[in-house]
């Protein structure tokens, strides 16, 4: 059974758009599309019987004028539709472990899309384990060619790089667009300072050497699988998330990771898909990794 590519839709501009890039890559990889709404009153509400209904209504008639929007420009798409009266995070998640993909709303620069409630979007970022696609509202997620390069943000190749490879090139291939891997890193503090810093620099470009091959052997299992995938490779001794961003100017998707066994404290979803998030203008794919 195929896994659809799931949405969550909430009315506004922001998951209209995330339903319209949707049904796009649903289309060109020949899944499913799940249109999906949750709400629930909050417990300080005490609505009517009428105001539940009213609310009901709407929520209808948002799936059903999604649906019908999709269905007059996909008319080959399998789609289909479900309300689900109950708290949007735990609903969200659900979706997200049966689905290929969860596609969501995200707001303008600055912040990251809340969904139906601020801060689920940015729960359902961090707790699932399946990929989520944020997609903002913007002429960038609306090109109908899905035009632009795939950028796949690379930190730690050994622990990171096959889960995001495999997405990257999958959705690259799927686009008919080449695919730029994005490898950046920090010097340890020693490289630059100190009586030695000349031999440091020597060693740094041993380090980049090194960078490079390691990069090239990630890669090199994936190109033989997609080999119409054009690759380009981006290496910087810089900020990774600068790195990633800049990469990220002209994209069509950027895909990034996010660790799985964060610890508790800190930023859970990790410095450089925080940043991403928050400031890229093409829609951004989090993947979790072990």
């Amino acid at each position: 059974m195929l896994r659809p590519i799931t949405v969550g839709l909430d009315g506004s501009p922001e998951s209209l758009a995330a339903a319209d890039w949707a049904a796009r890559a649903a289309q060109r990889r020949g899944l499913p599309l799940r249109l999906v709404h949750a709400w629930i009153w909050q417990p300080h509400d005490v609505p009517t019987a009428q105001d539940l209904q009213t609310q009901r209504h709407w929520a209808l008639r948002v799936l059903r004028e999604a649906e019908q929007d999709l269905h007059s420009r996909y008319p080959t798409l399998t789609i289909d539709t479900e309300q689900i009266s109950e708290p949007a995070t735990e609903v969200l998640l659900h979706q997200a472990a049966s689905a290929e993909v969860l596609v969501l709303g995200s707001s303008g620069h600055g912040a990251i899309a809340g969904f139906l409630l601020g801060s689920v979007a940015q729960t359902v970022l961090a707790r699932a384990k399946h990929p989520v696609v944020m997609v903002r509202a913007n002429e960038r997620s609306a090109a109908e060619g899905d035009g632009g390069e795939v950028v796949v943000g690379l930190q730690d190749l050994a622990a990171e790089a096959e889960p995001l490879l495999e997405f990257a090139f999958r959705a690259a291939a799927a686009r008919g667009t080449a695919l730029r891997a994005v490898h950046a890193w920090d010097l340890p503090p020693l490289y630059g300072r100190g009586p030695e810093a000349g031999q440091a620099a020597v060693k740094a470009g041993a380090l980049v050497e090194r960078q490079e091959k390691a990069l090239s052997d990630a890669l090199q299992p994936w190109q033989d699988k997609y080999p119409q995938v054009t690759v380009v490779k981006t290496l910087d001794l810089a900020s990774a998330s600068g790195v990633v961003l800049q990469a990220a100017a002209d994209a069509g998707l950027v895909v990034v990771g996010r660790r799985v066994h964060r610890p508790a404290f800190g930023m859970r979803l990790g410095p450089v898909a925080h940043a991403v998030l928050h400031h890229a203008a093409a829609p951004v794919a989090v993947v979790p990794h072990s």
